[in-house]
């Protein structure tokens, strides 16, 4: 059974840069697809972008084009969320998910993906 925990969410300000890890246990990240979302209160969760286990490609929303980048680690089955130039609005419960597909083609979608962490908050804040 496919496990996610996510870790490195804090209070930053505006500008600033942080760094999500989620790591991965139970099967290896090579036949997935990783996703990290986020949800604030009232609201659907969001998919800010997603890499291909298999051959690391990456698609990201709109609004974190060029700031947020995806990354992963197989030999240590984690993958990471680097942040930079956080903005007030991107405050949120930010989670990582696992879709059993080995590729992705687009932004991801929340109903796409079957395996969900507990999530980790950032505030973005001064």
């Amino acid at each position: 059974q496919l496990q996610l925990v996510e870790s490195g969410g804090a209070l930053v300000q505006p500008g600033g840069s942080l760094r999500l890890s989620c790591a991965v246990s139970g099967a290896n990240i090579f036949n997935y697809a990783l996703a990290w979302f986020r949800q604030v209160p009232g609201k659907e969760k969001e998919g800010v972008g997603c890499i291909s286990g298999t051959d690391g490609v990456t698609f990201y929303v709109d609004s974190v084009q060029g700031r947020f980048r995806i990354s992963k680690d197989n030999a240590k089955n984690m993958v990471y969320l680097q942040m930079n130039n956080l903005k007030p609005e991107d405050t949120a419960l930010y989670y990582c998910a696992a879709g059993p597909m080995r590729w992705v083609v687009d932004v991801p979608k929340a109903f796409q993906y079957t395996i969900w962490g507990q999530g980790t908050q950032v505030t973005v804040s001064s």
